[in-house]
């Protein structure tokens, strides 16, 4: 970790996919640096053995688990009730799980489960818990897009890839659709204390679990062979996260995307504002919320 070392103590941070490699790593740097850390995962066994980690690492005793499978919007919303119920006030917001899927399939949601998963479940608990960040001095919402972007673009006459699915291609137009999110949220936040950033967190060497399939399992292989001279590990991967969630170098910076703790500029497609807008409706129609929210 290269970033400031800000203290956290006081506030409370919810981080999504935080079972291993990245979200795992976030979440215990900041229980190091005294925030109450709220973990959520698909698998309570694995929420259960990652806050045991975690305690044990840094003494800790405010670190939980919530249980959620992100592909699921009837538990996404259970998720964001029962955060609402525990707590009056949220700092942080990171949303970090991310999937890969080698063979399309569908959500139990009827959901295209790439488009489900890395972007509706982002937008949808953002939106569920805006009165919680709301509610809080200056809080941050940190959305973990990729680099994939780069090459995406998204067909709105086909948005859950339906006439042709390419495992990466439809990862990078998931990605796309954070900063998409990202931006539009920001500019629907100004005047608020809610800040809204995405990050790209270098070629990490960590995987997207059993739901990959085998051939996302191969899709990813063959990735980090191709680039293994540039691949990090999930510390390193995490200090841009930490970065946004954490320092006072970012104090009320916004609608902004960063790679290796810096603002740069995504691609060109990204700044679309009307592409924008229309996946934020279009988001808001398939997640059954307002589209003025």
């Amino acid at each position: 970790m290269t970033n400031d070392g800000a203290s956290m103590l006081g506030r409370t941070c919810v981080v999504t996919g935080a079972t291993s490699g990245l979200g795992a790593v976030t979440a215990r740097v900041l229980a190091e640096r005294g925030a109450e850390v709220v973990v959520v995962g698909r698998a309570p066994e694995r929420c259960e053995a990652t806050v045991r980690q975690i305690k044990l690492q840094t003494a800790s005793r405010t670190v939980s688990w919530m249980r959620c499978d992100l592909s699921s919007q009837r538990e996404v919303r259970d998720l964001a009730q029962e955060y609402r119920s525990r707590h009056q006030r949220l700092d942080v917001l990171v949303n970090n799980a991310g999937a890969v899927f080698g063979t399309r399939r569908l959500s139990t949601d009827g959901i295209e489960m790439t488009f489900a998963t890395n972007h509706l479940s982002q937008f949808l608990l953002t939106n569920l818990l805006l009165d919680s960040l709301k509610a809080s001095a200056a809080a941050r919402v940190v959305n973990v897009s990729s680099i994939a972007h780069e090459q995406a673009h998204i067909d709105f006459d086909d948005i859950e890839c339906r006439r042709a699915y390419r495992p990466m291609q439809v990862y990078g137009k998931s990605k796309l659709a954070n900063l998409y999110f990202t931006y539009e949220l920001a500019r629907r936040l100004e005047g608020t204390s809610v800040t809204v950033n995405a990050l790209h967190p270098g070629l990490v060497r960590t995987n997207f679990g059993p739901r990959a399939g085998p051939l996302g399992r191969i899709v990813q292989t063959l990735v980090h062979l191709r680039y293994r001279r540039y691949s990090i590990g999930a510390e390193e991967g995490a200090a841009t996260i930490v970065f946004l969630a954490t320092s006072p170098a970012v104090d009320g910076v916004t609608g902004k995307y960063f790679v290796d703790e810096r603002a740069v500029s995504s691609a060109e497609q990204s700044y679309d504002q009307s592409a924008a807008r229309k996946l934020w409706e279009v988001s808001a129609a398939m997640s059954g919320l307002s589209t003025t929210a």
